[in-house]
């Protein structure tokens, strides 16, 4: 007789390797089944020529919550890496066009490159000054709004093409929402976030979400939505991290998401661009920024490389279509209605977990709240 365990998982991203680890406490065995070859989900790094490769995109570990990052930290010892990202820009008032380079996030190092602003109060008047003229009580469009966040200035040498890129659209037809908040700091501290603790786990985070699995059933290459019947006799509960409205074969319709492409090459130069990320949020060039991996390594692990080589990856952002990754749920109207249709026919044995399942794009540490919380609902 085959074995039957009491939790069937689907999908082997951080979501679920995180409920793997709670119900394993709890002393429920547990089945994980992956449709990739390889378990982590889109945080999963690979090892090339002794570099941890992010292999979908940069993913940097950061919260200001001490429970979830002790958390986060029993599974893996974590490297002292700080965002501290550059944006690099073509000054057109020259030919042939010169490359520039600012910090980010918005700061005092920002502000004087811009304006030659040397102290918090001249910064503050230029925001000032910068923004008046498009203050008002409710915003159209995302345009509007940060043009009232930043000012002009700002919003298009750093914004607007950015923005633009990653979601195929201009930026006064997007919702104002999609921009929460711009932070501006008026200090020189090029630190990008705010959060208490931020790092990578040194060894990169495949082996962080093994451990987390580590007392789970892993099998990886399994397509569950293909043999559907076959796995749900293996679990009285599933919890399904995939597409929704794949799950119920776009009964309902498709729901929006924005794709990437990501095109690696070795480059033989021990360092290329002498930071971990650079974006580019012109126009000028499609991509919206290079990923070069060594730098997310800590420094003793670095010096072990090959000093004469890197690995260097460009982030394109691209339409979704059948075949593609789903990387961004795209939260419209349209798609808050149709996932809605799709929950009120969700089975009882069923339950949505990880961005896809839940439609809502999260950060590594809020990822690790609800799927602490949706192993205490059902355990």
């Amino acid at each position: 007789m085959e074995q039957k365990y009491d939790v069937l998982l689907v999908g082997a991203g951080l979501f679920n390797a995180v409920l793997a680890h709670k119900f394993a406490t709890f002393g429920k065995s547990v089945l994980v089944v992956e449709r990739r070859e390889h378990i982590a989900g889109n945080c999963y790094t690979e090892l090339r020529h002794g570099i941890d490769v992010h292999k979908y995109g940069a993913h940097i570990f950061h919260t200001s919550s001490k429970e979830t990052w002790e958390f986060a930290n029993k599974f893996a010892r974590f490297n002292q890496f700080v965002n501290s990202p550059v944006a690099m820009t073509m000054d057109t008032s020259s030919s042939p066009w010169t490359p520039r380079v600012y910090n980010l996030p918005f700061n005092m190092n920002t502000f004087n490159e811009l304006w030659g602003c040397t102290t918090p109060a001249e910064a503050k008047r230029k925001i000032a000054e910068e923004t008046r003229p498009y203050i008002k009580d409710v915003y159209s469009n995302l345009e509007e709004k940060a043009l009232s966040m930043v000012g002009k200035t700002i919003y298009e040498k750093f914004i607007k093409g950015y923005t633009e890129k990653q979601w195929h659209c201009p930026c006064d037809r997007l919702h104002p929402d999609i921009i929460r908040r711009i932070p501006l700091r008026y200090n020189f501290d090029n630190n990008y976030f705010n959060d208490s603790f931020q790092g990578i786990p040194e060894h990169g985070y495949t082996e962080w979400i093994n451990n987390m699995l580590s007392d789970a059933t892993v099998i990886t290459g399994v397509d569950y939505l293909k043999e559907r019947e076959k796995w749900d006799a293996k679990a009285d509960i599933v919890f399904f991290s995939g597409m929704v409205d794949e799950f119920f074969n776009f009964e309902k319709g498709r729901l929006s998401y924005r794709s990437l492409r990501f095109e690696t090459a070795k480059m033989d130069t021990g360092n290329y661009q002498g930071v971990a990320v650079v974006n580019y949020p012109g126009h000028e060039v499609l991509y919206t920024r290079t990923i070069e991996h060594k730098h997310f390594m800590s420094q003793l692990r670095q010096c072990i490389c090959n000093k004469d080589m890197t690995i260097v990856t460009t982030e394109y952002p691209d339409d979704m279509a059948p075949g593609k990754e789903a990387y961004y749920p795209v939260a419209d109207a349209e798609s808050r209605r149709i996932y809605g249709e799709y929950m009120s026919m969700r089975p009882r044995n069923v339950v949505f977990t990880g961005r896809l399942g839940r439609f809502e794009y999260n950060d590594m540490d809020d990822t690790i709240v609800k799927a602490l919380a949706t192993a205490e609902e059902y355990r």
